[in-house]
């Protein structure tokens, strides 16, 4: 079982969107095997029936086995934790069997709950809100940067969510961390009141904005951003861009991947709205 809010159990938080539930039904297709098809299709509709609070009834074949099986998942469709429960504990369930069955991982069932958008992702051993740890918006077309840059900055957005939504969180910190280096690139040759920005690497072109821009927003914002870059860059603090020392146990948890994330999204849309008003 997994662990989530206990009320979820008797008042549903939201339905599990349709896109989930086929998604779901064409992996039990994949798990079974034309010898085990008839035995999977059960074990599963036992689950699903259990979470539609009602009880399985043996099918008489195959064919009839698909169609309960899709009855009781449209059934238990109506409570988005309890469906992905009972997907989750069936496969758990088989995995763990003599002999084991091979299932979908982890990354996988995560996949299917953040491109369907069901709001929903499991952390083993718990299943976890992702409207409740909300993503800081980026905005979509920065007017200041050419049509390349901005397919660059959202391509790499969307990869980046998806690695968190799929409980990949070192590489989706990874990855925006490396968005973040590449736009600070747009500022090179920019020229200031104070002066032309000349570096060409992200410390050398913090440090030109730094310098040209003391007393303001953009410097305070500058500072705890490269408090943060250093962090995640030591070996012995984020351990992220760098490596990780062997002798330092460093485990990038869920709440901390979302934290640097969307502290790293709000880097990039301050720098972004900077950069349109130093270019006007």
């Amino acid at each position: 079982m997994l662990n989530f809010n206990g009320a979820w159990r008797f008042e549903s938080p939201c339905p599990i969107p349709d896109e989930a539930k086929n998604a779901f039904f064409e992996l039990i297709g994949r798990i079974a095997t034309p010898d085990s098809r008839k035995a999977i299709l059960e074990h599963f509709k036992s689950y699903f029936a259990s979470a539609a609070n009602t009880s399985s009834s043996y099918s008489s074949n195959t064919s009839w086995a698909e169609s309960d099986l899709l009855g009781y998942m449209s059934d238990a469709a109506t409570n988005a934790p309890l469906f992905i429960e009972a997907f989750y504990d069936a496969c758990y369930s088989l995995a763990n069997g003599n002999p084991p069955t091979a299932v979908p991982d982890l990354a996988r069932i995560n996949r299917i709950l953040y491109e369907s958008g069901s709001g929903f992702q499991i952390q083993p051993p718990n299943l976890v809100s992702t409207n409740l740890q909300t993503q800081i918006a980026v905005p979509p077309r920065p007017p200041s940067l050419h049509e390349q840059a901005q397919e660059k900055i959202q391509k790499s957005l969307k990869d980046s969510e998806q690695m968190l939504s799929e409980g990949r969180y070192r590489p989706a910190v990874q990855e925006i961390l490396w968005l973040l280096e590449t736009v600070s690139t747009a500022f090179q040759g920019l020229g200031t009141e104070a002066g032309t920005v000349q570096g060409k690497y992200f410390n050398k072109i913090v440090a030109d904005l730094r310098r040209h821009n003391p007393g303001t927003t953009l410097e305070q914002v500058l500072n705890w951003m490269m408090a943060l870059h250093g962090y995640l860059s030591s070996p012995t603090g984020g351990g992220i861009r760098h490596g990780a020392d062997l002798r330092v146990d460093i485990v990038t948890t869920p709440d901390e991947a979302r934290l640097f994330c969307n502290l790293i999204r709000s880097y990039i849309t301050f720098l972004l709205s900077e950069h349109e008003r130093l270019t006007k």
